[in-house]
């Protein structure tokens, strides 16, 4: 067999596997209804799951291609279509949710001796015509590797499934979560939460989180990978830090707190706010569209403070730890995701226990979960 003909049958191989993989996103389950409130949500072995928000149960699951990681979703402004950066970080992928078909895929490596990743940051333009993305890249040579500039690639939602980048820019380091604002600036949460055009690359800080200068207080150490869309139109990440008594820095005295970084996304406002004592780690948090001054954090507890009084108002006891809370449009009720294959229900107002849904397959692991209303 020479090379010519081998690398034909390779061709073809690729092509057959291609073939496969959109026919497996054939049609599965039925449309989504007009005014019904959906939960997105993924898992392994690779599967995209719809809840109906308003009788909670399982509505229809759509099989993804490829490998599963990290599951980070977001739901495109008109509700048609779901974008997930998953395969280990390194690709994105657009599924039309009434459908399951595949219309798009980006592969975030672009040079075939480049290993890129990029750690949940993904971002949809408020008009849903295109897709960000921080990517990390490592060049691979022989013996070593070597790391390269991050680059925010900006791709066209109808790129199809061979996207390639409209244009990228370098970017700094450590960005995770993203953004967009009703202006179209993209907001990122890295060493700073920056604010940055999308067709110059420019960025200035719009809330200083590791070079902030509030008085009496520590660097704020941050964590957070679930870049959330809420029903109040907030990217909110959450901080701790030590709060001092005075000038003296004296550790005895301090007060270790919990807050969180903000960005209203239809006016671009930013702020940083405690809101409770650091008695326990949470791994994402979301206020209530119903009232601003209440916020919910989970991991191994669900819990419920006032903002402005900084004090826990409800505590909701959990089977096992969540990573990820999210709200229904009325504020009614509250979803918990992440970890296992189940997603926990409570009443928003006594954090009680109102079902549980079972997903079909494994762990949701650091998957995003959305809400939204067709």
């Amino acid at each position: 067999m020479s090379f010519k003909h081998s690398g034909s049958l390779a061709a073809a191989f690729a092509m057959l596997a291609t073939s496969w993989s959109v026919a497996a996103l054939a049609e599965t389950g039925p449309a989504l209804q007009s005014g019904h409130e959906y939960m997105v949500a993924v898992n392994y072995p690779n599967n995209l799951h719809l809840v109906d928000v308003q009788t909670d149960k399982l509505y229809k699951t759509c099989p993804l291609p490829d490998a599963f990681g990290p599951g980070t979703a977001l739901v495109a402004p008109d509700h048609k279509t779901a974008y997930i950066l998953n395969n280990h970080y390194g690709d994105i992928y657009g599924v039309d949710l009434d459908s399951c078909k595949l219309v798009f895929h980006a592969a975030l490596a672009q040079k075939p001796d480049e290993r890129t990743r990029a750690l949940f940051s993904i971002a949809i333009s408020p008009d849903g015509k295109e897709i960000y993305s921080v990517v990390n890249p490592t060049k691979l040579a022989s013996d070593h590797y070597e790391v390269q500039t991050p680059q925010l690639q900006v791709y066209a939602a109808d790129g199809g499934l061979a996207a390639k980048p409209l244009r990228s820019f370098p970017a700094p380091r450590q960005v995770m979560v993203m953004q967009t604002g009703a202006d179209g600036a993209l907001y990122m949460a890295g060493a700073d939460i920056y604010k940055v055009d999308v067709n110059t690359g420019k960025f200035t800080v719009a809330i200083p989180a590791r070079n902030w200068k509030r008085p009496l207080y520590s660097p704020p150490d941050v964590l957070y990978a679930w870049p959330q869309q809420t029903p109040t139109g907030d990217f909110t990440t959450l901080y701790t830090a030590v709060k001092f008594k005075d000038e003296k820095q004296d550790m005895a005295t301090a007060e270790f707190v919990y807050g969180f970084m903000n960005i209203d996304l239809a006016t671009g406002k930013g702020e940083a706010v405690d809101f409770a004592p650091l008695t326990e780690i949470y791994f994402s948090a979301m206020r209530s569209p119903k009232d601003p001054n209440l916020i919910y954090g989970v991991l191994n507890r669900l819990t419920k403070y006032d903002i402005k009084q900084q004090k826990l108002l409800e505590v909701g006891e959990l089977d096992h730890s969540y990573y990820c809370v999210a709200l229904n449009k009325a504020g009614s009720k509250v979803y918990l995701s992440g970890t296992f294959n189940d997603v926990a229900v409570y009443d928003a107002d006594s954090l009680k226990k109102l079902s549980s849904i079972k997903l079909p397959g494994g762990d949701m692991a650091l998957a995003t979960s959305q809400i939204f209303t067709r």
